[in-house]
């Protein structure tokens, strides 16, 4: 058995990445390797990203966290999906919920039965048949904590506070935090990172150093220049402006993402506040017209000032290099349409422990580690690009671009097949369901052009039976839950 050569994890960088990775860390695999974390309380962190994905909470089980803890500690409220308004038209308006569409056979996806059930004129909206779909668009949750009926959810939470109560179960789990600035980076031999000397001369040594710095990938791409492959030519939005507001009504159980002429804008209700932003591609909105924007679709008060974001949407070629590894936006971006970016930093330290290189890293478990990374990443490229291909809208050069473009063929495959078959599915490096494919696709007006007919075997007489009392079901059952906000107040109310 090879010796135990890789001890002590430097994390450069604190943040949401920053304190995920020390907490799983520390968690898992705490009592084999010595781990410290370096931030600067004068450095900022883009800290907008507030909206999850239903992933999070088996990544919260992982750490041993209490749901309801966190929830109070980080003012969080419910997400059972995102609603899309102004996408494929202006005035269209659907739901991408996290729940399952009806009840699917090994012949073929529910959505099939209900593509039939619509030709003979039987079939409501397909959000009927959806239990999560249902109660978002009602406001209504239930089922957190073990009791009641089962949905699928995520959270919308402050990213801060998030971070600082990782910081706070990281450190009491022997993470050693240090206060300063990385002033400059000491190469080893090999060509990876030596060291790292902070502002006020100290030096920190490591074994394997996570790269948690942001934009600016200070090891990853400043030091080891790994490379930058940019997706600027599929995803043309490249600025964003966040705000804070105050809540003007009840939380809502989901995010809002409202397109506008050169992008889109995102509604994120948490229990104290609302988090608002708009995303716009610059060569068609100046900041003055985003900003003019964004303040016109606030319901509530503005808590902050409008925070100017830039950045370049693609992936770091690799995202380890030698004895490096780049974690969140270190590591690449792709616009937060549908929440990613917490799920991707989650994903990325799991595989990590997975194959931690105690005995020395090695060529083969890089290559593997950074040809996942890519795969995950691309697909979700796949997805967001999805949105803006299958627009309708031709009321500005931003979406006529859209509509126009050319994109990646293992998308353009996807969109093929469903057109002509209305087959989806989920590959095996996917992140997203068949659901979700077909809730967006259908959703952007994406009509088939056929579909299986497992659906006729039933008669139109039972299929219409069984479609009906499918979504009478559901809207029975959401009609016993409390309102959202209600469930909020009595299961994790925050201070």
């Amino acid at each position: 058995m090879a010796p135990q050569t890789i001890r002590t994890v430097v994390i450069a960088g604190g943040g949401t990445a920053g304190w995920i990775a020390a907490a799983a860390l520390s968690r898992h695999l705490g009592p084999l390797i010595d781990i410290v974390l370096i931030e600067s309380d004068d450095i900022g962190t883009v800290g907008v990203g507030e909206s999850t994905i239903p992933t999070a909470r088996t990544f919260h089980q992982l750490l041993g966290l209490d749901e309801r803890e966190v929830m109070a500690a980080t003012q969080a409220s419910f997400k059972l999906g995102i609603a899309f308004e102004n996408w494929g038209r202006i005035g269209d308006r659907y739901i991408h919920s996290f729940g399952q569409l009806g009840k699917s056979t090994w012949m073929g996806d529910f959505h099939h039965f209900w593509l039939q059930a619509r030709a003979e004129g039987l079939a409501g909206p397909i959000g009927d048949y959806c239990f999560e779909h249902q109660a978002a668009d009602a406001g209504r949750f239930g089922g957190a904590g073990g009791g009641g009926p089962d949905l699928n959810y995520a959270y919308h939470l402050d990213a801060g506070l998030y971070a600082r109560f990782l910081r706070a179960r990281s450190e009491a789990a022997g993470v050693r935090r240090v206060e300063g600035r990385i002033a400059d980076v000491e190469r080893a031999a090999d060509g990876g990172v030596a060291a790292v000397r902070l502002a006020d001369g100290e030096r920190i040594t490591g074994d394997l150093f996570l790269d948690c710095t942001g934009f600016r990938g200070l090891l990853i791409e400043q030091t080891l220049a790994a490379g930058y492959e940019d997706w600027g030519h599929w995803l043309a939005t490249d600025s964003a402006l966040a705000v804070q507001t105050r809540a003007a009504g009840p939380a809502r159980p989901y995010t809002r993402a409202i397109a506008h002429e050169a992008g889109w804008r995102w509604q994120i209700p948490l229990q104290h506040r609302v988090g608002n932003g708009i995303v716009y591609a610059s060569a068609h909105m100046a900041d003055d017209a985003a900003r003019a924007t964004l303040a016109a679709g606030l319901d509530g008060a503005m808590l902050t000032e409008p925070k100017l974001i830039r950045y370049r949407t693609g992936r770091r070629q690799q995202v380890w290099k030698h004895n490096v590894i780049a974690f969140g936006l270190a590591s690449g971006f792709v616009e937060p349409l549908e929440s990613t970016s917490i799920h991707l930093i989650m994903t990325g330290i799991t595989r990590l422990i997975q194959a931690f290189p105690f005995g020395g890293i090695r060529p083969a478990v890089v290559d593997r580690y950074n040809a996942q990374s890519r795969a995950e990443l691309e697909a979700v490229r796949d997805f967001i690009i999805l949105h803006y291909r299958l627009t309708e809208r031709d009321d500005s050069d931003f979406w006529r671009a859209a509509r126009a473009m050319e994109i990646p063929d293992t998308l353009a495959a996807r969109i093929a097949l469903f057109t002509e078959s209305a087959a989806a599915y989920q590959g095996g490096e996917d992140l997203f369901r068949v659901d979700s494919w077909v809730q967006v696709m259908l959703g952007q007006r994406l009509a088939p052009g056929a579909h299986h007919q497992l659906g006729r075997l039933m008669g139109r007489e039972q299929l219409g039976r069984a479609l009906s009392d499918l979504s009478g079901n559901i809207a029975g059952a959401v009609a016993k839950l409390p309102t959202h906000q209600a469930f909020l107040d009595d299961y994790c109310r925050a201070a």
